[in-house]
């Protein structure tokens, strides 16, 4: 597995309200996607990105970051293979993403995740 980027999620109440201090204090972009409950932005060199959740549609538990993998079934058997906590199974979400759940040995939750091209 070749980890591509990894996506910081902050909890917020509501995304649209939390918005303008992240575009217009922050400077970053315009919204990269937003699904209601989840939204990104990032800065226009693309180095900066965070993004805002209220709560995640489909897991039983937020996650406290993103992780974008290049194999994301190679991903999910690792973890299973090393006994770490699968929080919500290997599964394509209706928004495109493939993703699943896992918490680290710390307790963290992490969206292991990979993006349609």
């Amino acid at each position: 597995m070749r980890i591509l980027r990894i996506l910081p999620n902050l909890p917020v109440a509501d995304v649209e309200a939390a918005k303008s201090f992240y575009t217009e204090y922050l400077g970053l972009s315009s919204e990269a996607f937003n699904l209601g409950w989840a939204a990104r932005y990032t800065s226009p060199d693309g180095k900066a990105i965070v993004q805002l959740v209220t709560g995640d549609a489909t897991a039983p538990e937020d996650s406290v970051i993103s992780v974008q993998t290049d194999d994301i079934e190679g991903a999910y058997e690792e973890a299973k293979k090393r006994g770490y906590e699968i929080v919500h199974p290997l599964a394509t979400e209706p928004w495109g993403v493939r993703r699943f759940f896992v918490r680290a040995p710390d307790g963290n939750v992490l969206n292991i995740a990979h993006y349609r091209d």
